[in-house]
């Protein structure tokens, strides 16, 4: 006798799509991304450097949050305000470069003077002495960056330039909350950008991406399946305006009320890095449905 499947306790719908080309600089929304073993296609490719190789971000300068990515024609067009677009070839790399992200020191590809001079000049006015010399690097293909096997377990996981992980999901209704706990103290609303996800998930309830066990993503090419991991800690980029590289502390001031998560030490948390399991080159769409249960441990 067959028994009747038993329904998935999240049922959801993606409601976004982002990629941010190069780390820590604005995101690009897409109604359809590409999903591969280390995340979505194009997704933190490119990552600014210094002199010595290591990776800057918004943390050292906020002014990275101006500079915004696009696609077009084959290429990635790169615009800030003041400036002449960078046009770069999506298979185009000049020549090796060892660069380190966090604790991992790997093999990359330089994408030369021009590009160099480009992040050079929009980011090193004002910027400390040791980020007046800035480079943009390319993640080799051929390098395998291993997530955290403290978190992934058996599964085996990648990423390219991320900070640890290949996907960040984060629920609509989650952000919901915040603005309510921000709008009661007298502050004004903020948008997911701040929290750089990936996937945007409509018809969760709050902050039920924390205990979510696999999801599994209905797609036209067949089920996808990523797998939260490691609640996302988060460090002072969600108080810097993505419109106006301003840092301020609300953002964190708030979350630091309720957000205090003991997987992580009692680090404020907001939204789940993942990985990919299943459904590499599978192509993700707004609108797709997803499933998942719950975890209870």
């Amino acid at each position: 006798m067959n028994m009747p499947a038993t329904p998935s306790d999240l049922q959801a719908t993606i409601e976004e799509l982002w990629v941010y080309p190069v780390k820590s600089c604005a995101g690009v929304r897409l109604p359809e991304a590409e999903l591969t073993d280390t995340g979505l296609l194009y997704d933190r490719a490119w990552m600014v450097v210094d002199a010595q190789g290591h990776f800057v971000s918004q943390r050292e300068l906020p002014r990275m949050a101006l500079i915004q990515p696009s696609f077009r024609m084959g290429q990635l067009v790169i615009k800030a305000p003041g400036m002449l677009a960078l046009h770069l070839a999506l298979d185009a790399a000049e020549s090796p470069a060892r660069v380190q992200v966090w604790d991992d020191v790997i093999d990359a590809c330089d994408m030369g003077d021009v590009a160099a001079q480009w992040f050079t000049d929009f980011l090193s006015p004002g910027a400390p002495a040791d980020l007046q010399k800035l480079r943009l690097a390319r993640f080799d293909p051929q390098v395998m960056r291993r997530c955290d096997p403290a978190w992934t377990g058996d599964q085996e996981a990648y990423t390219q330039f991320a900070d640890g992980f290949g996907l960040l999901v984060a629920g609509r209704a989650s952000l919901d909350d915040l603005n309510q706990r921000l709008q009661a103290a007298g502050r004004a609303a903020v948008d997911m950008r701040r929290f750089r996800p990936n996937i945007v998930l409509g018809g969760l309830a709050a902050y039920d991406e924390d205990r979510s066990g696999p999801m599994t993503i209905t797609t036209a090419d067949g089920e996808a399946v990523i797998a939260p991991v490691k609640p996302c800690a988060r460090c002072p980029i969600p108080d810097i305006d993505p419109d106006t590289a301003e840092r301020g502390y609300r953002v964190s001031d708030t979350l630091q009320t309720y957000r205090q998560d003991p997987r992580v030490g009692g680090a404020v948390t907001f939204g789940m890095n993942a990985i990919v399991t299943t459904g590499d080159g599978m192509v993700l769409r707004e609108g797709q449905p997803v499933r998942a249960d719950l975890r209870f441990d």
